[in-house]
C-alpha cells in the first residue's frame, strides 16, 4: 500500500466546460522507496441520480437525451437512456436531486432514499455520485418536465415496465452505468 501522499504541483491543462488538472504527486511504495507520478484528472463537481419507481404499475422513469461522448465513441444517435440525474451545483445531494427530477422529469418528489455513493471513474474523474431512489404516482405530475430550455436540455421523459427495462438492459437499449446499477439495486431489493 503507498503512504505518504504529497500533491507536488497541479496544473490546469483546460478549465472551458469543467476544469481538467494535471497534477504531479510523490508517494511512499511498500518498500520505502519514494515515488513522483503524473496524472491527469478532470473534476466536473460531483453529482446526484434517482431511480423514480411504481410499486402499484411496476413501471420506473428514466429519460433519453443526447450525449456527445456516447456518439464519439460509438452511439450512432448519441442518445442515452438514463436516470434522472445532475451537478449539485453547491447544494445538498438530496436538494439537488428534488430539483432534477422535477426539471427533467416534471415529479415533484419529497421523499428520497439514499442508497449509496459512488465513484464512477476514480481513475480519471473526481466525481462523487449520490444514488436515491423515490416511489411516484401521478399526482405528482407537475409539469411535462425535458430540462431546462437555458441549459440547452432537451430530454425526453419515458415511463417504463420495469420488466421491460431490465430487457433493455440485456439488449443494450440501456446502457448508462448509473441507470443500470439503479436498475439492477431494485431487483436485487426486491422493490420491484
Amino acid at each position: 500500500m503507498i503512504k505518504d501522499i504529497q500533491i507536488l504541483n497541479t496544473e490546469i491543462l483546460s478549465d472551458n466546460w469543467y476544469t481538467l488538472n494535471k497534477v504531479t504527486y510523490q508517494f511512499t511504495k511498500p518498500d520505502g522507496s519514494q515515488q513522483i507520478q503524473n496524472r491527469e484528472a478532470y473534476d466536473r463537481g460531483n453529482g446526484a441520480t434517482i431511480l423514480l419507481y411504481n410499486l402499484e404499475q411496476k413501471s420506473i422513469i428514466l429519460t433519453k437525451q443526447f450525449r456527445l461522448p456516447t456518439y464519439l465513441n460509438g452511439n450512432p444517435s448519441g442518445m442515452l437512456i438514463e436516470a434522472c440525474a445532475g451537478l449539485l451545483d453547491k447544494d445538498n445531494a438530496e436538494d439537488c436531486i428534488k430539483r432534477e427530477t422535477e426539471e427533467e422529469t416534471g415529479y415533484k418528489i419529497t421523499d428520497v432514499r439514499k442508497i449509496f455513493e459512488v465513484y464512477m471513474s476514480p481513475g480519471s474523474v473526481t466525481e462523487i455520485l449520490y444514488f436515491f431512489t423515490a416511489a411516484y404516482n401521478k399526482s405528482m405530475k407537475v409539469n411535462d418536465g425535458g430540462g431546462l430550455a437555458h441549459e440547452e436540455e432537451h430530454i425526453e421523459v419515458l415511463e417504463l415496465d420495469f420488466e421491460k427495462a431490465l430487457q433493455m438492459i440485456d439488449n443494450g437499449e440501456i446502457k448508462d452505468a448509473k441507470t443500470i446499477m439503479l436498475i439492477q439495486h431494485l431487483r436485487l431489493k426486491s422493490i420491484l
